[in-house]
């Protein structure tokens, strides 16, 4: 039976511990060469009469160590808008966002999720994982911008990896940043608070984490301190330059790591691809979250280096490791709706199919 998975119905499914731990291992075997990924593929065509742009979005990858193969697809509507004098991206109206989880022992289906949940959950993890190997272990001050969905995500899973006591977060919007503080608070016993300067957000702070659909930088490098760990989520392609630091925190980066370098160069993002060729850093200075948990490269070597993990695109391996632990929770529990995995298999009754 294939199991069809609704966003509501996967909430608080799994703990965030358990998902850095799950992409944490994808991306030791990617390093290793063992899990295969697809670099991310996007389309857009504009639609001026709606005074929108359509966007499909896919990306792929298999992760051998939990025979799991998972397809993320995405078909939606985008527009482009100004919020407290910055522009940032939205995405209006419903949309059809999946992933497909396979079985690479059968080749089957086994399960159709909304891609909404785990998105944010692997966006998360990840960051998780960078904020383990490359912050301060004494660090207890996280700053934090952005209050949607994924600053919700990032702030659980450094709040997983590191002894955090106290969260400063901002937003434009005063009414969001003061329920994020509360609700949140409440969620993880923390004493999280709403500030109304954005560089409140990074002064004292042993981490800063940018978690926004900004377009333009929010975090300028003169704000940080000595020390600090960056954790920024936006990638941007050909399509859409998009930054969400200044070149000044990028440059007083000493250690830069990223999900993928090739994806940097395919999709020229902005917010290291300009850099390079500003001249502000070298290609050389960035390194891959992989050969970091391998200890091919150093991370943080003294106490005053300013870090910076740039969670810079999704990758297939995060959605085949996080889509494996929810689908495993969710026979565990019995949650979902079960659908006759006939609907998706191809019989090939003597003929000479072939995929």
């Amino acid at each position: 039976m294939v199991l069809v998975l609704k966003n509501r119905e996967m909430q608080g499914i799994l703990e965030m511990s358990e998902l850095i731990e799950a992409v944490e291992a994808a991306f030791k075997e990617h390093a290793l060469g063992i899990a295969v990924n697809r670099p991310r593929s996007r389309i857009r065509i504009p639609k001026p009469e709606a005074g929108l742009t359509y966007f499909f979005n896919n990306l792929a990858g298999a992760v051998p160590c939990f025979d799991a193969m998972a397809l993320r697809i995405d078909s939606v509507f985008s527009r482009d808008v100004e919020v407290a004098g910055k522009k940032r991206r939205e995405y209006p109206g419903d949309f059809t966002g999946l992933v497909f989880l396979f079985n690479m022992e059968d080749a089957r289906l086994l399960a159709i999720m909304d891609d909404h949940y785990p998105s944010g959950m692997r966006v998360g993890a990840t960051s998780g994982v960078g904020t383990r190997y490359l912050a301060r272990a004494d660090a207890k001050t996280l700053g934090l911008y952005g209050t949607g969905e994924q600053a919700r995500t990032q702030l659980m899973a450094v709040a997983a990896v590191r002894n955090i006591e106290h969260v400063k977060v901002f937003s434009p919007n005063p009414e969001h940043r003061r329920n994020f503080a509360r609700d949140m608070g409440r969620l993880l016993g923390l004493a999280v608070d709403a500030v109304d300067d954005p560089r409140e957000v990074a002064r004292g702070a042993d981490i800063v984490t940018v978690a926004t659909n900004t377009i333009e930088p929010v975090l300028m490098g003169k704000w940080l301190e000595p020390g600090t760990h960056i954790n920024s989520i936006v990638g941007g392609d050909i399509h859409q330059k998009r930054q969400e630091l200044d070149d000044e925190a990028v440059r007083r980066s000493e250690v830069i790591v990223v999900n993928s370098r090739e994806q940097i160069f395919l999709d020229k993002q902005a917010e290291l691809y300009d850099r390079i060729e500003a001249g502000i850093i070298q290609k050389e200075d960035i390194h891959e979250l992989g050969d970091l948990l391998l200890k091919k490269i150093s991370g943080r070597t003294n106490p005053e280096q300013i870090t910076l993990f740039k969670n810079n695109t999704g990758m297939g391996i995060q959605f085949a490791a996080t889509a494996h632990k929810i689908y495993q929770a969710a026979r565990k529990k019995g949650i979902g709706t079960e659908l006759d995995s006939n609907l998706f298999i191809t019989q090939r009754e003597g003929k000479s199919y072939s995929p």
